[in-house]
């Protein structure tokens, strides 16, 4: 087994990245006059994020430092926490969505709001992710990331990236949401990598996982193929390594048995299948190798803590019984 050579090399965490994929989004074009401040409420399993196109603020969520972001910055607030945006500490912050707004479309609109001072502009968005690979990298961010493109090896692109997206912004050209959502993909998914550069915390647990050429593998193999009759021996199998060892270097690193995070992801997959699918139960049980829709029904409900038709009737249905990180 010490012979056996590894497939051509894979990056497993780019695959988490690449299922980060924006759905369900809402954007709004700030005009702001000083002094304002507004509150973004909490939006359970959404991502809000921020592009300050002219003016300066600060953003404060709560168990984090304030940031200033000044012109051309990017933050996330990945766990859709509620949180608030100001020019000065003692500004009042309303609900944003208790304020007038101009309804450009379904997704889109403008808010024009402050004390008639200085000009400030800005994007927000508010937006989910439904695949199971999405959430378990979300789930593991800080509670604010701040992308400040006047540093690093990115800045060009970035800014470029930003003055489009605040001109399909102020334009609102036919298709220009799609646009504005595709690049903001491309933003959220950079200011994620930044992150994973520099904070210790994204080579410990789940993401540590990944980044190990072999267990990251092994996920990896479990992500694509989660129907696979998988065991340890299989999986072991597959990254060149013993089945004790891979067993202990999994449990230790990713902080679950295996075999216990091949059962919780198929379920994820269910579950997004589930809401998403026009299968049957029959046919999802079928697709993740179960032999009965039994069979499959208990070890959903298990994992995810309501029964598959209680997921069919209510596909806003959302689990945080994600695979541990």
């Amino acid at each position: 087994m010490a012979d056996k050579q590894l497939w051509a090399p894979v990056d497993p965490l780019g695959e988490a990245l690449h299922f980060l994929r924006m759905s369900g989004s809402f954007y709004c074009r700030s005009e702001l006059t000083a002094p304002w401040g507004l509150g973004m409420p909490a939006m359970d399993g959404c991502m809000w994020f921020h592009v300050v196109t002219s003016g300066r603020c600060w953003l404060d969520v709560e168990g984090a430092e304030p940031l200033c972001l000044q012109p051309g910055d990017f933050a996330l607030v990945p766990h859709g926490e509620g949180h608030r945006l100001w020019t000065e500490p003692h500004v009042a912050t309303p609900n944003v969505v208790e304020l007038p707004q101009e309804l450009v479309s379904e997704r889109y609109s403008l808010l024009r709001y402050g004390g008639g001072g200085a000009l400030s502009t800005a994007i927000c968005g508010v937006v989910h992710f439904d695949h199971p690979a999405a959430h378990q990298l979300i789930k593991l961010l800080p509670r604010a990331i701040h992308q400040d493109t006047s540093e690093g090896l990115h800045l060009d692109w970035m800014q470029s990236t930003l003055r489009l997206i605040a001109a399909e912004a102020k334009e609102l050209r036919p298709g220009g949401e799609t646009v504005i959502t595709r690049l903001a993909d491309v933003l959220v998914i950079q200011a994620i990598r930044s992150w994973l550069q520099k904070d210790p915390a994204a080579r410990t647990g789940w993401l540590g996982a990944l980044q190990d050429p072999q267990l990251g593998r092994a996920i990896m193999l479990i992500h694509r193929d989660p129907a696979r009759p998988w065991t340890l021996a299989s999986l072991a199998n597959e990254v060149a390594m013993s089945r004790s060892a891979f067993a202990a270097r999994f449990t230790e690193r990713v902080g679950e048995p295996a075999m216990h995070y091949v059962a919780r992801w198929r379920m994820h997959v269910a579950l997004t299948w589930l809401k998403e699918d026009k299968a049957t139960l029959g046919e999802v049980a079928s697709r993740l190798g179960y032999q009965s829709e039994a069979a499959f029904s208990r070890a959903f409900k298990r994992f995810i803590g309501v029964s598959p038709g209680a997921v069919r009737r209510n596909p806003r249905f959302t689990s945080s019984a994600a695979p541990r990180a």
